[in-house]
């Protein structure tokens, strides 16, 4: 009897597996380099629009179209996934994929090339994303998906740090070596390469996966079947989605401010330091928020990160309306700015695995991907009209009124568990 119960005590007492696994490291190193490589491009693009003499419109559409396409590739691909019951070869194309896309903007001399390269990329980036949160939640314990997601995030982002750092460097280290104004931004993009293939290599190396059965579920079957909590926590996504510009709107945004006191070449890089600022804070508070989001709950945690996105368009406002050049400011509001980013992608994600049940999760994050597309869209495309059109105090207002909104959604809505 006394060798039996120590047996079954052995049993109860046995550790769960570890979080920090090599499938957690493994994308958080793929992640890394595939940002690193992104955000070279990120924070030098509105610097190369500005020299090619592109409007802020057009920026605006091109993120929007990209983002846009990007939801459609995350829809297909997370339902894919639960149907085939494979989420690895498909995630690692994605990764080279959006990994070559950014040298194509090396070429470019107006935007339709910018389009194309960034509509590629964001599809590289829609068919991998769903997939790779998939294999995420599958490869933790259930009470550790939050310090995943965020340690996930905090890898991620540690890439975005890396990336407009090098650009910025880069670029004070051609300028002198070209007449051409465009030309350093295109050495910038074809360097690109270098992190993003790398990234591609990563996850093909380091993560693995265990092959569910394949379910033979109909696409809007599946979508249907999604649990009507996880609808209402979707709702508020949108919402705030409908006001969550692209961050290379605030670049811009911060590019014409300084212009007149530091001319257009000092303002871009300035710029592009203050994008390094929004994402160390991004860095810096993902891994934290999503592990305290373990232990108090997420939905109260996501609804102040939307606030904190709203705050930040609302010293936009002012930074217009009041001529506020100010360098400490700005960068306060890019700090804000990373920090709804990090409690949004940290919490969003995680929120989604606890809604919803493991066969469904592809389609899930895809549905997810969906909203927060057709959102980047309607945003980015409307901050772009509306500043391009009025003025970028109009446009950042738009954007506070949306996000608070979604704020104020996730808020009411109805606890995850």
């Amino acid at each position: 009897m006394k060798a039996s119960a120590a047996a079954a005590t052995k049993v109860v007492l046995r550790p769960e597996p570890p979080w920090l696994n090599r499938n957690v490291l493994g994308m958080g190193i793929a992640s890394l380099l595939s940002d690193a490589g992104h955000e070279m491009a990120t924070a030098v693009l509105p610097g190369f629009l500005a020299a090619l003499g592109v409007s802020a419109a057009a920026l605006g559409f091109i993120e929007g179209v990209a983002d846009s396409i990007s939801s459609a590739a995350k829809l297909w691909s997370g339902w894919l996934s639960d149907r085939s019951g494979h989420r690895k070869p498909l995630a690692v194309e994605g990764y080279f994929l959006t990994g070559f896309s950014k040298a194509l903007f090396a070429f470019a001399h107006g935007w339709p090339l910018v389009l194309v390269g960034r509509a590629l990329g964001w599809f590289g980036r829609g068919i991998r994303g769903p997939l790779r949160d998939a294999l995420l939640a599958e490869s933790v314990p259930v009470e550790s998906r939050g310090k995943a997601f965020g340690f996930h995030r905090t890898g991620d982002t540690l890439g975005a740090i890396i990336g407009p750092i090098v650009s910025v460097w880069l670029i004070a280290h051609y300028h002198s070596n070209f007449p051409d104004p465009s030309a350093p931004f295109r050495r910038v993009f074809l360097l690109t390469l270098i992190p993003g293939i790398g990234s591609g290599i990563a996850f093909a190396y380091f993560v693995s996966e265990k092959r569910s059965s394949p379910a033979q579920i109909q696409f809007w079957a599946s979508v249907r079947s999604l649990p009507c909590s996880y609808r209402r926590f979707l709702w508020g996504c949108g919402i705030f989605g409908l006001g969550d510009y692209a961050r290379t709107m605030i670049i811009l945004a911060a590019t014409q401010l300084l212009s007149p006191t530091y001319g257009l070449r000092a303002a871009a890089q300035l710029a592009a330091i203050f994008y390094v600022g929004h994402n160390v804070f991004y860095a810096g508070y993902s891994y934290p928020i999503g592990a305290l989001s373990d232990r108090l709950g997420r939905r109260g945690l996501l609804a102040g990160g939307y606030l904190a996105g709203a705050l930040s368009s609302l010293g936009f406002v002012a930074a217009f309306v009041w001529k506020l050049n100010v360098v400490v400011f700005l960068l306060a509001m890019f700090g804000l700015a990373g920090l709804s980013m990090a409690v949004e992608d940290s919490l969003e994600a995680a929120m989604t695995a606890d809604l919803v049940q493991e066969k469904l999760r592809g389609t899930a994050y895809g549905v997810l991907g969906t909203i927060n597309g057709i959102g980047d869209l309607a945003s980015s495309a409307m901050v772009g009209i509306l500043w391009t059109a009025f003025s970028p105090t109009v446009a950042f207002l738009y954007a506070t009124v949306l996000m608070a909104l979604g704020s104020i959604v996730i808020c009411c809505s109805s606890p995850e568990k």
